[in-house]
């Protein structure tokens, strides 16, 4: 069965797919992963074979803003959110369903997944009458940005007359990688999910020297903030706050950040532009982020309290939902000083109620279906 895959083009919303993806190959399925240039060495590391599909989120942006004199921060609120409507709803959309339907009429696969935030992988193949699954990145949540950003999505697919603009399904199957204790009830009241065990991946790598439990004697705690919004004064106020406890903290800057821009850091602290993260959760003790889906989904199933720092987007609903759940605890904006993270890191690092409610998850984490099993079931809905 000829599968593929289609994503946007960043960490966030391509690597949640890979696991499934690299599953339905081993399964014997005939798969290529579809997407913007920049991020088609990521398929191919992954085995897979790699199609180029779509714009990169930063070239849709420079077009959106082309003749912008402004600094990005001194666009008014309403203003931008329209921008990101369009860039998200109307400028990325037209152009995968452009380059994924040029590709259907090549090679007509028999099913295609996409992700719930490539609405383009949706419409394409409604348009050309295959069967299709979509694919969460994580907790289905509304907020007044997605409400305006689906309205483009709507207003774009009417255009192209496609039916069912109900993110995230279009009347599809969906596969969610959200535990369902964490998942929105009324996307699970309305959705015909397929749940699937959020299982992370990264590029190949080692992990640092001296992380792994065996070779340490106190705790370790993880700092990052991504790969799209990272703050080096955030991450400074953090590892301010992180460094004064009896535990060693390791920071990974991301593309975002330089290392230099950090300075000196107290001996107790490890600078890293890149760790295997998906590699490296089953090591700590605690987690300080952002918020990201993949970053929190992968601590519900390595059982780990987090202290979340929300910078943009689905981050500050994430937060939320890990104060929901007991898991951790969250400080917004102002909130996140070094006083507030050194007494909100030391209370999840012993606190048992939390400890007990990270461990209740990662349990309803290893009950959901395998990419393996899932990738099993693919047949199904190609039918």
């Amino acid at each position: 069965m000829r599968v593929i895959f289609t994503s946007l083009a960043t960490h966030g919303h391509m690597y949640p797919l890979l696991p499934l993806a690299v599953a339905a190959r081993e399964a014997g399925h005939d798969v290529a992963f579809a997407t913007a240039d920049e991020f088609l060495p990521t398929a191919r590391k992954a085995g897979l074979e790699a199609v180029p599909a779509g714009l990169s989120v930063r070239a849709a942006f420079a077009a959106a803003l082309a003749g912008e004199t402004r600094p990005r921060e001194e666009i008014p609120a309403a203003e931008l959110d329209t921008i990101i409507a369009k860039v998200f709803g109307d400028t990325l959309p037209r152009r995968f369903v452009a380059d994924l339907g040029a590709l259907f009429e090549r090679e007509r696969p028999d099913l295609v997944i996409y992700e719930a935030g490539n609405p383009g992988g949706a419409m394409a193949a409604q348009l050309a009458g295959i069967p299709a699954v979509g694919h969460l990145f994580g907790r289905v949540s509304q907020s007044d940005l997605g409400t305006v950003i689906h309205q483009s999505i709507a207003a774009t697919a009417a255009e192209f007359g496609v039916t069912g603009a109900d993110l995230p399904s279009f009347g599809n199957p969906v596969v969610d990688i959200c535990p369902e204790s964490a998942q929105s009830p009324e996307f699970k009241a309305t959705a015909n999910r397929i749940p699937l065990r959020p299982v992370g991946w990264n590029e190949p790598g080692d992990l640092p020297a001296g992380v792994v439990r065996e070779d340490r004697s106190r705790p370790l705690i993880y700092l990052t903030l991504g790969t799209a919004m990272g703050s080096a004064a955030v991450l400074r106020e953090a590892i301010a706050g992180l460094a004064v406890l009896d535990a060693d903290v390791l920071v990974a800057t991301g593309p975002t950040v330089q290392v230099e821009a950090l300075g000196e850091v107290p001996a107790n602290v490890r600078l890293e532009t890149w760790v295997p993260q998906a590699d490296l959760l089953p090591h700590l003790d605690l987690i300080v982020h952002h918020g990201g889906s993949g970053t929190t989904l992968g601590a519900f199933g390595a059982a780990l309290p987090q202290l979340l720092l929300p910078q943009g987007a689905d981050q500050f609903t994430n937060a939320e939902m890990v104060v929901d759940l007991g898991t951790g605890n969250r400080l917004v904006g102002e909130e996140a000083v070094a006083e507030a993270i050194t007494e909100q890191a030391q209370n999840l690092l012993t606190n048992p109620a939390v400890q007990t409610a990270t461990k209740r998850l990662a349990t309803e984490v290893t009950t959901m279906p395998t990419p393996p099993e899932v990738a099993a079931q693919l047949p199904t809905f190609a039918n």
